[in-house]
This record gives C-alpha cells, sequence and structure tokens, in this order.
C-alpha cells in the first residue's frame, strides 16, 4: 500500500523497537505490574477497586499508544516530546470516566501504572529510538536527487531493481510523476506486496521537512484547495469551549502580567494592531504591551514599526519575558471567544506587512484559507520572521499546515508550544 507520510522506521535488528513489542512490555509492566506488587506484598489491599485500575492501566496504555501513532507519523518530533503528554492526556481521561461513573479504583495501582508506563517509553527511547536512522531507498528516476539534500536520513541510490536491495532499507521512495521503465514499476509493485513501504518523492520531502513548496497552490489530501470543512467548523467549537475553561485558570496569570507592566512601564497594558485573519478579513489582535510608547513625536515608517527585531531596544525589560514565555499573547484568548482567531493556526500578520508579503510572496493570501492561530506550524519548527526571504520558507510551512489541516497535526503542535514556550525558541 502507498503512503505518503513517513513513519520513522527501525532497523530490524533490535527487537525493542518494535511497536507491539513496546506495547507489551508497558502493558506487562505499567498495567498488570503493580497489581502483581499488590498480590505479593499487600493482599488485604487487593480490592475490585485494584482489579478496575488494571484495566484502566491498560486502557490508558492503549489510548496512549493510538495517540502516538496519531502524532508522530509527522516530521519534526521526537519520541521523547510526546511520551509524557500522551500518557498523561490518556491516563487523564480514564480517570475522568471513573470520577463520572463513580466506580471505585485504587489510586495507588492507577497513579504507579502512571509512572512505570512513562518510565518505560523513556528508557526505550534513550536505549533504542534515539539512536535509530531512516535508511531509504531511492529509485533513481525523475526528481529523485531533491531528496539527498534533507539531512538526518541515510538515502541508499537502489542500482538495480532487485527486491534483495530493496528489503535492506526501511522504505523505498520513488517519482511516480516519472517514466518508469517496466522493471522498476514491477519492483516498486512487488515491494509493496512484499510489506515494504513505498513512498512517493514529493509527500516524503514534504513531511521530512514540514514544508510545502509554493511554487504553484498545493492541493491537500483530499485533492482540494479547501481544507477539510467539517473540522474547521469543529474546531471552532472545541477553541471557544477550551477557551472558555482555561479563562478562570489564566485569569491569575492576566493579572500578574498587567501588574508587572504597570509596575515596569505603566499604561497601558493592551497593545491592539490591525492584522489580517480568515478569508482576509481584517481584525484588531489583542495582546499586553511588550514595547515602549513612543513619545518623540516622530512618524516612523508604517512597515517598520510593525517589525521586531531580537534586540528591538523598544522591548521593555517585562515585555522580554513575557514574549520569550509567550505569555503576551494570552489575551487573544479574547479573539478566540469571538471567532476571530483559533489556538492553532498560521499566525495573523499586521495588515501593513501582509499588504506588503501579497505584493511580493507567491500565492501568499492562499493562508488566509483557514483561521490565524495563536501557535502554528511555522512559529514551533521557524520562529518568528519579518522579512521577505524569511516569510517564503514560513509560508512553506503554512502551505503545509493547510494542506495536512487534521486533529493530529493540532495536537502535534501543541506538544512542540510547549516545549517552545520552555526553551523561548523563537521569541522576539
Amino acid at each position: 500500500m502507498l503512503q505518503s507520510t513517513p513513519v520513522q522506521h527501525v532497523r530490524r535488528g533490535s527487537w525493542l523497537a518494535r511497536r507491539r513489542v513496546q506495547l507489551l512490555g508497558a502493558m506487562l509492566l505499567a498495567g498488570f505490574g503493580p497489581l502483581l506488587w499488590r498480590f505479593l506484598f499487600t493482599p488485604d489491599a487487593v480490592w475490585i477497586s485494584s482489579v478496575n485500575a488494571l484495566y484502566a492501566n491498560l486502557a490508558a496504555i492503549a489510548l496512549t499508544m493510538w495517540l502516538r501513532l496519531s502524532v508522530e507519523p509527522y516530521p519534526g518530533i521526537r519520541s521523547s516530546y510526546v511520551i509524557l503528554p500522551t500518557a498523561a492526556a490518556a491516563h487523564g481521561l480514564v480517570l475522568a470516566f471513573f470520577f463520572f461513573t463513580r466506580l471505585p479504583y485504587d489510586r495507588v495501582t492507577f497513579a504507579a501504572g502512571f509512572l512505570i508506563h512513562v518510565a518505560w517509553f523513556y528508557l526505550v527511547y534513550f536505549l533504542v529510538q534515539r539512536r535509530t536512522v531512516l535508511r531509504i531507498g531511492v529509485v533513481p528516476s525523475g526528481e529523485w536527487r531533491r531528496l539527498l539534500a534533507i539531512p538526518q536520513v541515510e538515502w541508499v541510490r537502489l542500482r538495480t531493481p532487485d527486491l534483495v536491495e530493496g528489503r535492506r532499507c526501511d522504505a523505498i521512495v520513488a517519482d511516480f510523476v516519472a517514466d518508469l521503465e517496466p522493471e522498476w514499476e514491477r519492483f516498486l509493485a512487488d515491494a509493496a506486496l512484499a510489506g515494504l513501504v513505498v513512498y512517493q518523492v514529493k509527500p516524503l520531502a514534504e513531511s521530512l521537512t514540514g514544508r510545502v513548496e509554493v511554487d504553484h497552490l498545493s492541493e491537500n489530501s483530499f485533492g482540494s484547495l479547501v481544507p477539510a470543512r467539517g473540522y474547521f467548523h469543529l474546531k471552532t467549537v472545541i477553541d471557544f469551549m477550551v477557551a472558555l475553561l482555561l479563562l478562570p485558570l489564566l485569569l491569575p496569570v492576566l493579572v500578574l502580567a498587567s501588574l508587572a507592566i504597570l509596575i515596569d512601564d505603566g499604561r497601558p497594558v493592551l497593545f491592539r494592531q490591525r492584522r489580517v485573519g480568515h478569508s482576509g478579513t481584517p481584525f484588531n489582535v489583542v495582546k499586553f504591551r511588550t514595547m515602549r510608547i513612543d513619545t518623540s513625536g516622530a512618524q516612523p515608517d508604517a512597515r517598520d514599526a510593525a517589525m521586531t527585531d531580537a534586540l528591538d531596544p523598544r522591548i521593555t525589560r517585562v515585555g522580554a519575558f513575557l514574549r520569550k514565555s509567550r505569555i503576551d499573547e494570552l489575551p487573544q484568548i479574547w479573539n478566540i471567544l469571538v471567532g476571530q482567531m483559533s489556538w492553532i493556526g498560521p499566525r495573523p500578520e499586521a495588515e501593513v506587512l501582509s499588504h506588503w508579503y501579497t505584493g511580493e510572496v507567491p500565492f501568499y493570501r492562499y493562508r488566509h484559507v483557514v483561521k490565524p492561530g495563536i501557535s502554528g506550524w511555522a512559529q514551533t519548527n521557524q520562529g518568528h520572521v519579518a522579512a521577505v526571504a524569511e516569510i517564503h520558507r514560513k509560508l512553506q510551512y503554512d502551505f503545509y499546515y493547510i494542506k495536512y489541516f487534521s486533529p493530529a497535526l493540532d495536537i502535534l503542535i501543541v506538544f512542540k508550544t510547549l516545549k517552545t514556550m520552555l526553551t523561548g525558541f523563537g521569541a522576539r
């Protein structure tokens, strides 16, 4: 079967690298292990609640594996980024089930299962997955040379259409658009029948780089320029509900940030800027003010004023921290509540910059086909950019997000955003 999104295959020599082995190990250690400990050392404490905790741990482990399989096929992600978040999400869902059903469960057994579950997969990552290098056999026809510039992959040029040589690789890639010779076409068919993963050059390049080339408009997985409308509307509802749930939790942070700005640089606390949103409709984005107000009376160039350099002298002391931690973006929860923005999507550009980019970069307006977001695929991979030369690559990331618009990609961006918030990557 032909696939267009690469999974990080592992060398066949390591049994611990196999998914089924990892899943079985997790179920034995994190599922049955805590219950066995109860039987051996505290048999009087074993009740139906302990058995319920066993089932809960097994369900959470299976759900975690499904979440990881949904997220990890995308490029630019390491297993180490998603082990803890996916395990916590799965165990949290199971815990919510017990909360609403009022079924008894052994809290100690359940908590021990979670800790062992996370520890097991981190152990697997450090022993096997961190050292894994994808080895892909390349059929030398068409645009295959474009792949050689992509790092962190061992590219093997296939000399002959020999299935024995192909089996030494983790996957095969070919340019299906090119006129392949009959023996190579038979080879690809035989490779697919033998269970080898066979990729197309262009989708593989997109998946490994996380970018879509913008030399022409690119259709999405369904052969359309418009992303899946069903998920688009569902995402709007999810954005609104999440904003309502998080607002009480974020309120103390919003208050503290406001006080810090007042003490450091006075009023105003908030900054409003005209930006371009979904369908090219302008709106006012709301952020915490992180830069000093220009009191010189000079009239700066609108384009220059909209750009911010990493060492911009206008940034205040508190503003530098707010930018690095992304706390300055939190007031945009208002833009989400009124339907102007999403949590995840291409960042909305200032109106003056958007007009400039539209005239300089081909197909720039296409990024407005989805709602802009507080965080996005480009931000977590590239960081903040403003120059036209950098915008071209940023647009490639935005096109990738639009083409593969899906819940799995949004979940991946959430994980990468958490890492960005901790490291301050791309802040300006």
